[in-house]
């Protein structure tokens, strides 16, 4: 979950509590675990590839290559593997949240949970940002995701309890559904001067609004929606490009990509989701590209002569994006009606599948969590 968005030596780190492998005392020599997921940046993994150095053999590596169109990421790295950061931290983390005498006084159990859950991302993020020079993204309940107030008193909060640790919203991303409402609370967001990514994008319409709304980051998922139209039909976005021929998810980015650049937005496209090495050569040039461990060690395993590693090819650009057409409808000032109506099956679908998971995570860690509570020695 954590990516790198800005040039290279930078990171981008994910602070997910749903995604932790957190261990807690409990009083006994049992421990609760949670899972944790998050990547290293793409520079830590060229570090560790083992080869020798280009300068001195006169070779590169396919990850090499295509590292200069697209920055090239690590879809999940076990948290236990990040060498500067060990699991202690973070459970020093939650110790610290559970511990926090605010977090005890309210009599609500649910509000005394969102204050430990809360506390908790941000002591993660807190030294997760110690450790990079990029920004740390932190995950925005994905229950607030239909109630757009909700959504920015949580990341007001968030931004609160970052300030306090000295963390400045420059170093910051807050993770916020795709919904209509979690698009304009980026927009809202956006002109406080506060950085957004947005998630479970499964439709042009989606991508543009956020676009539209100002999100830094927009985030597709190739596979899934690949995999929906391999297994359904009747979503008109989806069926249309299959008629021509293309692969779904490749074509969703590459239209989002060209509107983006198109009409001067300002927004970063993210593919994730990217199943194989053929989907991340059809999207060098993309901002992020999020892929699997074993397509990146297959590209950092395979060596390139000097004259290879100019053969591959920039699919998407800032200037071929000039020449991409869209409809007039494609073009709309989107609200929550169009949006509506433009959203297919396919991306009504995937979304409401993508929450479902992210409120489940959520409960689980709740359920955890109030297990141990009081800790020890409060």
């Amino acid at each position: 979950m954590s990516i790198s968005l800005q040039s290279p030596p930078s990171s981008f780190l994910s602070s997910s509590l749903p995604k932790s492998r957190l261990r807690f005392a409990n009083g006994s020599s049992s421990s609760l675990t949670l899972l944790f997921k998050f990547n290293r940046s793409f520079p830590v993994i060229c570090a560790s590839s083992g080869f020798s150095s280009s300068l001195d053999t006169g070779l590169s590596t396919e990850l090499d290559a295509v590292s200069t169109f697209s920055e090239i990421v690590p879809d999940t790295v076990i948290f236990d593997d990040f060498q500067k950061f060990p699991p202690t931290a973070a459970t020093n983390a939650v110790d610290m949240a559970l511990a926090d005498s605010s977090c005890s006084r309210p009599d609500n159990p649910q509000l005394r949970l969102s204050c430990f859950i809360n506390k908790a991302l941000v002591n993660v993020g807190g030294d997760l940002a110690k450790l990079v020079p990029g920004r740390v993204s932190t995950e925005v309940d994905a229950r607030l995701a239909y109630d757009t107030h909700g959504i920015i008193r949580r990341v007001c909060d968030l931004l609160k309890l970052y300030n306090e640790i000295d963390v400045p919203p420059e170093r910051l991303l807050f993770k916020i559904p795709s919904t209509w409402q979690g698009i304009e609370a980026s927009r809202f967001l956006k002109s406080e001067g506060i950085q957004t990514h947005l998630t479970f994008v499964y439709s042009f319409a989606q991508a543009a609004a956020a676009a539209q709304a100002g999100a830094s980051v927009i985030q597709i998922f190739v596979g899934r929606v690949r995999d929906w139209a391999r297994n359904h039909s009747g979503d008109p976005e989806i069926e249309a490009v299959i008629q021509r021929g293309e692969d779904p998810g490749l074509a969703l980015v590459t239209k989002a990509y060209n509107y983006i650049h198109k009409y001067g937005h300002k927004s970063k496209l993210m593919a994730a989701a990217v199943r194989n090495k053929q989907d991340l050569f059809s999207l060098l040039g993309v901002d992020y590209i999020i892929a699997p461990l074993k397509v990146l060690q297959s590209l950092k395993e395979t060596i390139t002569a000097p004259d290879e590693k100019y053969s591959y090819v920039r699919r998407l650009s800032p200037q071929s994006s000039a020449n991409y057409n869209f409809t007039a409808e494609e073009l709309t000032k989107w609200d929550q009606l169009s949006l509506a109506s433009a959203m297919g099956p396919a991306s009504v679908e995937l979304l409401a599948a993508g929450l479902d998971g992210y409120v489940n995570q959520a409960k689980r860690v709740e359920e955890l969590l109030d297990k141990i509570w009081p800790p020890p020695n409060v």
